[in-house]
């Protein structure tokens, strides 16, 4: 039986101003403004995952976070219309049908991230059936690492190593949907049955009895048996690592919209409480949830993430709901307190666009630099506001 905190500072949210329209688009045309100055530079190369000295460098599309740029640029398409970004995501397209074809990087359950955001999105805008089919062959190739035995997708790594074997972690909840879009295109129920399967497992041993989460799970995948949780990127084995949390909060509503399942909008409500009880109050998350004060590093990047599941969440809860309303409060302070205190706008010189994130704490891996899915989750979140004003 999983915790149910409740929501101990509610009041906070409940008193907050909630964002402008002027808010939101003056947020949205900075965002626009650091995408024009780094069109050309990132049209055949992508940002590295995380920046240096608050600069990204140019790499090619070997990493798992290159469509968080690509999913930017679409973003930026759909917001604006403007075919200048239209032109180079579907420049980008090539790149990740080499990648499918060609195998590179590709043992890894971030395929759903890398072409969710590029080629779905290609389709979804543009209705670009070339991109429709990179994205079919992705969906298949993540099914490769589907043990059914065990209902999980295998994380990282071969399928033959060790030390990988039967690991599935907590960002998997995001790389779902593509398995699920894939049933919708193709009407085979096999990938539906996947993906509903891992995030049934994720909700069952990834989260723990007090609503926080591990990083990792180990299952057995010839018996189908829990073995034990880890972390990667957390402070300890037993800690939070707010990141994954993150995942968490924003991965299980997605699920739910497609499968209807109220078991897991009733997990999104336990982890998100649990999450927005450790804030400081500025609303941005330390790396890992075990620390609420002191001097170690926020999480930027983690923070918009779990605004665009806040309000995931808030699309399927009823109107006189309290929570909802929490909910979706908590989501715009997040955003506003990031506008406000954590983007470049002061430091031309980066081309990132929020700063103080952290990749990986203990392997020393982007602290305290702009990460690219922060930048694209900020922007996604930002979007997702401005709806209610056009609604």
């Amino acid at each position: 039986m999983i915790t149910n905190e409740g929501i101990k500072n509610a009041k906070r949210y409940l008193d907050f101003s909630r964002m402008t329209k002027d808010d939101c688009s003056i947020a949205i045309q900075y965002i626009l403004k650091k995408i024009d100055e780094n069109l050309d530079t990132f049209t055949y190369k992508f940002p590295s995952s995380a920046s240096s000295g608050n600069v990204y460098a140019a790499v090619d599309n070997t990493d798992w976070t290159a469509c968080f740029w690509t999913g930017m640029i679409w973003l930026a398409y759909d917001y604006t219309k403007d075919e200048k970004y239209r032109k180079v995501a579907e420049i980008q397209l090539a790149s990740y049908k080499n990648r499918i074809m060609e195998r590179i990087h590709t043992d890894t359950h971030d395929l759903g991230f890398l072409y969710t955001l590029s080629c779905v999105y290609a389709y979804k805008f543009t209705g670009n059936t070339e991109a429709r089919n990179i994205a079919l062959l992705a969906a298949d190739l993540l099914m490769e690492r589907y043990f059914e035995k065990a209902g999980i997708i295998q994380a990282w790594g071969s399928l033959d190593d060790p030390t990988q074997r039967g690991r599935m972690i907590i960002d998997c909840c995001m790389n779902l949907p593509l398995l699920y879009w894939a049933s919708e295109q193709t009407s085979d129920p096999k990938y539906f049955k996947a993906a509903r399967n891992h995030v049934k497992q994720a909700a069952k041993y990834i989260v723990r009895e007090d609503a926080s989460t591990f990083h990792t799970f180990y299952m057995d995948p010839e018996t189908g048996e829990p073995r034990f949780g880890k972390t990667a990127q957390g402070f300890s084995d037993t800690s939070c690592w707010a990141r994954g949390q993150a995942w968490a909060i924003y991965g299980f509503p997605l699920s739910y919209s497609y499968t209807k399942d109220d078991d897991l909008l009733n997990v999104t409500k336990k982890v998100a409480n649990y999450y927005l009880n450790r804030l400081p109050d500025d609303e941005v998350c330390y790396w890992d949830l075990v620390f609420t004060s002191g001097d170690e590093e926020r999480d930027s990047s983690s923070v918009p993430i779990v605004a665009c599941g806040l309000l995931e969440l808030s699309r399927y809860l009823a109107l006189e709901d309290q929570d909802r309303k929490i909910y979706e409060n908590a989501a715009e302070k997040m955003i506003h307190s990031l506008t406000e205190n954590y983007t470049t706008k002061d430091l031309p010189e980066s081309n990132g666009i929020l700063l103080h994130a952290v990749y990986a704490k203990p392997q020393g891996n982007g602290i305290d630099e702009c990460n690219i899915w922060g930048d694209y989750y900020y922007f996604e979140a930002l979007t997702r506001i401005a709806l209610k004003f056009d609604a």
